[in-house]
């Protein structure tokens, strides 16, 4: 998904790779490391980077960038400072925090993290977040797979400051923000474009999962509903695995939903904020992130179909071990009640002394065992 996108082909794309190790989508997908070595040592520990941008160009400096001295530049010369941090303590955001006046409430989310996906205004900035998600590659879904990682990306918004707050070891924005430096007649539109792009990378990261999803989804699927060895119903398949998957799409399910409300301010109502130029973007990233939504809330349903399918087919395997259990204790009765009668002790008893008793008896005990074999097994009970 980019500003000016086409369409997308009908035939969905073959699912990129998604491991850990690799891209999530189109490279962005980079290291997770908080810094770099040699960055300056007054820089906190949590800054990734720290850069000013003047008309759509990174202003190159001499050495790694402080904040305080980025913001500086940015006051006496213009232009906009990307700060980007990875799970910053609150010391370490505090003297960011003071110096580009952030909202105590907007700072302690930031710090805490476990934000549900939102955006709020104050008077100077806007505060986004955002949940991002990563598939877990797995050679086969068990009870136990984690098929989704959540992690978090605070955004700050000000006039001429843009600060990211990277939560998770998923998610970095390193390989974004070179793609961004090499377009810079959007990076021109100041820190609006930058928040755009954020929201365009996170919801491209959900189309990757959902298609990674879908997958595991029709696996399950196709295992419930093919044929089993016996009795054409399938009994190899452990709903525990079914509820975990059902689990991991409620997580994705908790990180799309809210996310609907923000983009639609975003791509609706007119903000001082954000560059009127950006903000008709908005509303392709807010229609593929309502599409994900319907996919995922479908998902959720198919499973709740699936898990309810899986359960009745049980049902049926044990009714089915349950009659022939009993037709066989049917065909067992017959001889067990004859050799219950002749077992007692009782000195007049039919045939009792008659040379052909035996054989008689055992013979008409076979005839009754094999019509009832062959009653129960042409109505199904065998």
């Amino acid at each position: 998904m980019s500003m000016i996108r086409d369409l997308r082909a009908a035939v969905r794309p073959s699912r990129p790779s998604l491991r850990k190790d690799g891209p999530l989508k189109d490279g962005l997908r980079m290291d997770t490391g908080p810094y770099d070595s040699t960055r300056d040592p007054s820089t906190p520990s949590a800054v990734v980077d720290c850069a000013v941008y003047r008309e759509g160009a990174r202003v190159p400096s001499e050495g790694p960038l402080s904040p305080q001295e980025a913001m500086r530049q940015v006051r006496r010369d213009g232009g906009f400072v990307w700060i980007g941090l990875h799970e910053p303590t609150e010391a370490e955001f505090s003297g960011i925090a003071s110096e580009f006046g952030l909202h105590p409430l907007a700072v302690e989310d930031a710090v805490q993290a476990h934000q549900r996906p939102k955006l709020e205004r104050y008077d100077d900035s806007l505060f986004t977040v955002f949940k991002t998600i990563h598939y877990v590659e797995h050679d086969r879904l068990t009870a136990n797979s984690e098929v989704v990682e959540t992690g978090e990306v605070m955004c700050f918004t000000g006039r001429d400051f843009f600060i990211t707050v990277r939560h998770g070891g998923q998610g970095s924005l390193r390989a974004l923000r070179h793609r961004l430096q090499d377009d810079p007649e959007l990076l021109a539109k100041g820190p609006s474009a930058v928040l755009h792009a954020i929201a365009d990378h996170v919801v491209d990261g959900y189309m990757a999962v959902v298609d990674a999803v879908q997958d595991d989804i029709d696996d399950v699927e196709t295992e419930v509903f093919s044929p089993g060895r016996k009795g054409g119903v399938s009994r190899g398949v452990d709903s525990a695995r079914i509820y975990q998957l059902k689990r991991e799409v409620l997580e994705f399910k908790r990180a799309v939903a809210p996310l609907l409300r923000p983009m639609q301010l975003l791509s609706e109502r007119p903000m001082r904020l954000i560059d009127p130029d950006i903000q008709k973007y908005f509303r392709d990233v807010a229609d593929h992130l309502d599409r994900v939504h319907e996919q995922v809330v479908g998902f959720d349903e198919l499973l709740n179909s699936i898990l309810q399918a899986n359960l009745a087919q049980a049902s049926v395997a044990q009714n089915e071990d349950m009659r022939k259990i009993t037709a066989w204790a049917a065909i067992i009765a017959v001889p067990t009640m004859v050799c219950g009668v002749y077992g007692m002790n009782f000195e007049h008893m039919p045939e009792l002394h008659w040379r052909y008793g035996y054989p008689g008896i055992m013979g008409v005990t076979v005839v009754i065992c094999l019509g009832i074999h062959r009653t129960l097994k042409r109505n199904g009970w065998l």
